[in-house]
């Protein structure tokens, strides 16, 4: 009878390939370098992850306004020291734990005419949800804030670049009889006699990504009375507040609205370039 020649290297060989095969097959699960299962389906964490924010630092806020303005908005000071006017200007800032993500600054000034108060908040919104973008997360912050504003015939912030058409006045403007009031120590409700026609509180189309003004005119008593003006705008993943006031020296005067809404919106639109360059 005729042997068979034995050929060891074929069995080897034979048992590289089944290793191989085996090997691959428990791969093919999507094993991770510890032994643990990755999910491979398609829409999984690294499928559905949103690009962070534009900014990353926000600017030094007591540093963001130029001399000019500064000498605009608070006519006060160039009548003081020199001393006195260089701290004025200098401003002075917020307290705060991180400047990159919040940062402010604040200016005030005593005139014979008048007191002015200036202040700015700089919030950068960081979102903490991997299905949620950092610009999408400051435009519900910015929707609170224009919420909580109770501008007059608003409904919900619109989406950037979104026309929107206001809904029928209501609450006390809307009854043509109805008398406005305006109680002792309290602020005068929006839209009253205390804002004139044409300047009442608003959103404002033209200025970075979405934007609102509000204007509030506060009496206490029989003290001199006090108007702010609030510019609130976002952008990107940005939002910039503005405060600015005026309290005239004589009780019987009252701010100007036109006045403190036109430069408060004149520095608004300086700061949304500042971010852009």
């Amino acid at each position: 009878m005729q042997r068979r020649a034995y050929v060891p290297g074929v069995a080897a060989l034979l048992a590289a390939l089944t290793v191989g095969v085996t090997g691959l097959a428990g791969c093919s699960a999507g094993s991770g370098p510890d032994g643990a299962t990755t999910d491979s389906k398609a829409g999984g964490p690294a499928d559905t992850a949103v690009q962070p924010g534009k900014y990353r630092t926000l600017l030094e806020p007591c540093g963001s306004v130029q001399r000019s303005t500064l000498k605009d908005l608070l006519p006060g000071a160039a009548q003081l020291p020199e001393e006195q006017r260089e701290r004025v200007y200098r401003g002075t800032p917020s307290a705060t734990y991180d400047t990159d993500r919040r940062a402010g600054c604040s200016w005030k000034t005593d005139g014979p005419d008048a007191s002015h108060q200036l202040t700015l908040d700089f919030e950068r919104v960081v979102s903490y949800d991997p299905t949620v973008s950092d610009d999408d997360r400051a435009q519900q912050v910015y929707a609170e804030k224009e919420t909580a504003a109770g501008l007059p015939s608003q409904g919900p912030a619109p989406a950037a670049g979104t026309a929107q058409q206001a809904p029928p006045a209501t609450g006390p403007t809307a009854n043509p009889t109805a008398k406005a009031t305006t109680p002792s120590a309290t602020t005068t409700p929006t839209g009253s006699a205390g804002t004139p026609e044409g300047l009442e509180p608003r959103v404002l189309a033209d200025l970075a990504d979405a934007a609102f003004l509000d204007d509030v005119l506060t009496r206490a008593g029989s003290t001199a009375q006090h108007r702010t003006v609030s510019v609130v705008f976002r952008t990107s993943n940005v939002i910039v507040t503005i405060r600015y006031g005026e309290q005239p020296a004589r009780v019987t005067e009252v701010p100007d609205s036109k006045e403190l809404q036109e430069k408060a919106q004149g520095l608004a639109r300086n700061l949304a370039e500042r971010f852009e360059e």
